[in-house]
């Protein structure tokens, strides 16, 4: 199991641990109030604070700034055992705990961000070039082909649904997805990203090769709004053009595997 992630799939405990430790830890500290400096005593805080933060978990970064905090007021400064702070230095490392935290957990979330979009960006590149190499090599039959693109597009898009239609004409007036990645419902072209795709209706995505219409995916999303990002919709169109060289033009039957060749 990735440690990483050990964390986030217990978010209770952690938050639980990210205000006990900060306690624990100015606890500690304060047997030895005589020998260590107020600078000590934030460093030592500070580093439990980091630890949560960078979960990406935005409470437990926020609990454990905020359990440092009020434990290092009450156990560290003066007077001690009240949550009274009475000098501006020890009011400014209290404050400064609280600045850490929040810094560090929105920084460790940003990164987590950036490292999901990149995953996403990896599958889709091997989404496209998987289905490349088995339109080059003719391993499946365009029936099963069409069934595999349109389970990648239904993942790459959120939908509940896309299904393959074979033939089929232009229609100006549904919700249509183009080749280049834009969305069009009654001639209007619509964001997306910001308005989600149509529910009342499927949105088409047409199959073409040189121009002919080959057929056209279905996309569904009828239980929740799906906003596509606008390199998304790239990719469910370039994961649909990788179909169409493999299918039979339109009023011709589909290809035969060819005969084996006579040894004679």
């Amino acid at each position: 199991m990735d440690l990483r992630r050990l964390p986030r799939a217990h978010r209770g405990v952690t938050a639980l641990a990210a205000a006990v430790l900060p306690l624990v830890a100015a606890w500690v500290l304060s047997l030895f109030r005589s020998d260590l400096t107020a600078a000590t005593d934030v460093l030592v805080l500070v580093a439990f604070v980091v630890l949560f933060s960078a979960t990406g978990i935005r409470a437990a970064g926020l609990v454990a700034s905020l359990s440092a905090a009020a434990w290092f007021d009450f156990f560290l400064t003066e007077p001690f055992g009240s949550f009274a702070i009475d000098k501006p230095n020890d009011l400014e490392a209290a404050v400064l705990l609280l600045v850490i935290g929040g810094v560090v957990t929105e920084t460790a979330l940003w990164g987590l961000r950036q490292e999901a979009a990149l995953s996403r960006q990896t599958g889709y590149v091997d989404g496209v070039l998987a289905t490349a190499e088995a339109v080059s090599t003719r391993r499946q039959s365009p029936e099963q082909l069409t069934t595999a693109v349109a389970g990648r597009i239904r993942e790459v898009l959120g939908l509940d649904s896309c299904t393959f239609e074979a033939g089929g004409s232009p229609d100006a007036s549904a919700a249509t997805l183009h080749h280049d990645g834009t969305l069009t419902y009654d001639d209007t072209t619509v964001d997306a990203r910001r308005d989600g795709l149509p529910v009342d209706s499927a949105v088409v995505l047409p199959v073409t090769i040189g121009g002919e219409l080959r057929g056209r995916f279905l996309l569904t999303a009828t239980s929740h709004v799906a906003r596509p990002t606008p390199e998304q919709c790239r990719v469910a169109v370039l994961l649909a053009d990788q179909v169409a060289g493999a299918l039979p033009a339109s009023g011709s039957a589909a290809p035969d595997h060819p005969p084996p060749r006579s040894l004679d």
